[in-house]
Order: structure tokens, then C-alpha cells, then sequence
């Protein structure tokens, strides 16, 4: 690792640049392929239905693939897992082009193996930013990774219906191979020395351990707990809940579209403001920006004006951020440097693969109790959920004595 300038920029560091150019090829490929499908329903090459059945076996390749790329992550090189998941979903995707209004087995199957890409890279990629990047560094590392992710869901959508002016919707899924040759190929090697000793282990065995070693650590599990119900229930219901009140209180899409993206602009701005801001307090400072969420589902529930709907989706993004880069980088930190892609995993796992099962219960639950007692309750959780987790010991600062202990035997190698 060279020794960085002080004030240097981090994406001026060499090896951070290729890791930053690696993520932020597979977000665009990532927030690409749902819109790129959507406009083959809209050209009449597939149906609505094909589309759910398609989106829904990315999901579950997705949540399959996300603990066995953490484990494999810890048993081998970062840097090799990046490769072959990135390869696979590289792989898959001309099949996915080749399929899509041809056969639903196929695009579902090209689907399943691109999501399973997607969720084996999203650990590998937070424990290599670990690897490569030096511990007072990597809250400015890990915010421009997310300004990347968040800059993504801007331009993809955008990028992808200007192409598809010129290329047909499987000329653009083709087109994503090459983003994922790119996520497979430009990540650097990191300096993760590998545990042999757990490489005739089960699976589960490795994901037990990881487990083991998220116990040690009451502000994770409490932090994870307190995002998990936030996805559950605030990001789910108003997923459901933003269309209807677009359409019936205000008679237009543009509040959707409107608020939707002031969503990826708060979160852009958090992401720059927590790059450079160091919170004395950081793990109650990003509860508290997690809370923000509340205020969503709070606008969507009273007859006000759709510029307070529009700022509070920008004040739930700012939030979003303020809590996800100080949650990397105290994950990074904390925990044991073997098991830390496990434990990324875990985090993917519990916090935003437990949002499809949010998004199916919500919908059956306003249909029973109406949307305003929905998103009443989702408010009471959004708020509460981050104020119990706070007062959780350790949460304070995201850090804990057991962790140190756990952190000094590897303090010249992986991290």
C-alpha cells in the first residue's frame, strides 16, 4: 500500500480509483437492468407478469448469493471473488438479452445468475475497501463509493432511456456484460491473507461463525436491527404507499417522480457532507439520520402541499447516509478482519433482503387497514425502531472494547 499524501484525494489513490471504478460499474449495471426490462414491457416484448417473475428471480439469486460470496470472501482473495461474480453476471447477461421475449424460463434463469453476481460482489467490495484503504481514510472511501452508488440510480435510469433512442432493449442488456467485465477486471488485489484452517468447513459453519462474532458487538446488532425495520416497514410502505398518493391526492406522477428523486439528491449531499464531518457522537449521530425516514411516511399521511412530500423524501435520503457511511467504516473497523465479508453479508442479508418480504406484506395490510393506519405505524417504527437501538451500550460511538481486542492480531495485514 503506498503512503498517502496528506489532503490527497482518495479516488487519487491508485488502487482505491480501480476498486471506486469496479463498484461503480456494477451499480450502473445493477440500477440499469430493471429500467432496461421495463422498457420491453413497454415495447410489448414481454408482460408485466414476465417482468415480476423476472425481477423476482434476480431477488432470489441476490439473497442466495449474498452469504456464500461472504464466506468465500473470508476462505479466498476479495479480489478473486470480485472476479468470478462479476464474470458470472457478465456471462449471464447475453443470455438474458438473448432471452427476453423468447423465452421466460431462459430470462429468468440469465436473471437469477446476474443477481447472484450482484449479491456475491457487495461483500467482497466492502471488505477490499478495508484491504486497501487505511483506517482514518475510509469514511471519506466509503463515501465516495456511495456517492458513486447514489450518482448510478441518476444516470442509469437516464442513460438507458436516452440509448434506447438508437439500440433495442436486448442490445442494451448485452451492453451491461461489458459493465460487469469491468466490476470482474479493474479491482485491485488486496492483502487479505486467507484462514485455510476453515476451508473443509460447512457453509453454515462459516455463516455461524460470522454470527458468533456479530454477538460480540451490541451496537451492530442493534444498528442492524434498527435499519432492518426501517427498510421493513418505512422504505416498503412508501414504496407501495408514494404511486397511490401521487395518483389519487395529487392527480399526477410527477410527485412520484419528483419525490423519488429528490430521494437520490438528499442522499448525494449526505454523502458529501459525511465525507468530510466527524460526529463526536457518530453511531448516535447516524441513528439519528436514520430516523429522518420517519418523516416520509408522516408527509404521506396528511393533505400537505407535495413540496413537503418532495423535501421529506430529500431529508430521509440525507439521513440514509449520514447512517450508511458511518456504519461501513465502523464495520471496518470493529470487526475481526477474517470474518469481516461474512459479517458485510450478514448485514445485506438481514437488512435489505428482508425488504421484498416488506414490500409483500405491506400491500395486503393496506388493503385491510387502509393506508393511513400503515403508514401511521410505519412512522411509529421509523422513529422509534433508531431511538431504542441508541440506547443500546456501545451505540454511542459504534465501537465496543471487545472489538479492539479482536482487531490487534491482524493490525499489520488485512486491514
Amino acid at each position: 500500500m503506498t503512503e498517502p499524501r496528506p489532503g490527497r484525494s482518495i479516488l487519487r489513490e491508485p488502487a482505491f480509483l480501480r476498486l471506486w471504478l469496479g463498484t461503480t460499474a456494477s451499480g450502473l449495471a445493477t440500477w440499469a437492468m430493471p429500467f432496461m426490462l421495463g422498457l420491453a414491457v413497454l415495447d410489448r416484448r414481454i408482460g408485466p407478469v414476465t417482468l415480476g417473475v423476472v425481477l423476482a428471480a434476480r431477488t432470489v439469486g441476490f439473497l442466495a448469493a449474498v452469504p456464500l460470496g461472504g464466506v468465500l470472501a473470508d476462505r479466498h482473495s476479495r479480489r478473486a471473488v470480485l472476479f468470478w461474480s462479476g464474470l458470472a453476471a457478465a456471462a449471464a447477461s447475453p443470455l438474458l438479452a438473448v432471452g427476453v421475449g423468447r423465452s421466460v424460463a431462459l430470462t429468468a434463469a440469465a436473471a437469477a445468475v446476474v443477481g447472484a453476481g450482484q449479491g456475491a460482489c457487495r461483500p467482497a467490495f466492502q471488505a477490499l475497501t478495508a484491504e486497501i484503504v487505511e483506517p482514518e481514510r475510509r469514511q471519506q472511501a466509503n463515501a465516495a463509493t456511495t456517492l458513486a452508488v447514489r450518482v448510478s440510480t441518476l444516470v442509469a435510469p437516464a442513460l438507458t432511456a436516452l440509448l434506447a433512442a438508437a439500440l433495442s432493449v436486448p442490445a442494451l442488456l448485452l451492453g451491461t456484460a461489458a459493465l460487469w467485465l469491468v466490476a470482474a477486471l479493474v479491482p485491485p488485489r488486496g492483502h487479505h491473507m486467507p484462514d485455510t484452517g476453515t476451508a473443509s468447513q460447512r457453509i453454515t459453519t462459516d455463516l455461524v461463525d460470522g454470527m458468533r462474532e456479530v454477538q460480540r458487538h451490541p451496537w451492530f446488532l442493534a444498528g442492524l436491527a434498527a435499519l432492518t425495520a426501517v427498510i421493513a416497514t418505512g422504505y416498503s410502505a412508501t414504496g407501495v404507499a408514494l404511486p397511490l398518493v401521487s395518483r389519487d391526492r395529487y392527480g399526477t406522477e410527477a410527485v412520484l417522480a419528483a419525490a423519488t428523486t429528490a430521494y437520490t439528491v438528499g442522499a448525494l449531499v449526505g454523502a458529501v457532507l459525511i465525507s468530510r464531518w466527524r460526529p463526536r457522537n457518530q453511531g448516535w449521530a447516524a441513528l439519528a439520520g436514520l430516523s429522518l425516514y420517519g418523516f416520509v411516511p408522516l408527509s404521506l399521511l396528511f393533505p400537505v402541499h407535495p413540496a413537503v412530500v418532495v423535501g421529506a423524501y430529500a431529508l430521509a435520503g440525507l439521513g440514509i447516509e449520514l447512517f450508511n457511511v458511518p456504519w461501513f467504516t465502523a464495520t471496518q473497523r470493529e470487526v475481526d478482519p477474517r470474518l469481516l465479508a461474512r459479517v458485510s453479508s450478514l448485514d445485506f442479508l438481514f437488512s435489505y433482503g428482508l425488504a421484498p418480504v416488506g414490500l409483500a406484506v405491506i400491500a395486503p395490510a393496506i388493503n385491510a387497514y387502509g393506508t393511513p393506519a400503515v403508514l401511521a405505524t410505519c412512522a411509529v417504527v421509523c422513529f422509534a425502531a433508531p431511538t431504542v437501538s441508541a440506547l443500546i451500550p456501545t451505540t454511542r460511538t459504534f465501537s465496543g472494547n471487545s472489538s479492539r481486542r479482536a482487531r490487534a492480531p491482524a493490525a499489520g495485514s488485512a486491514r
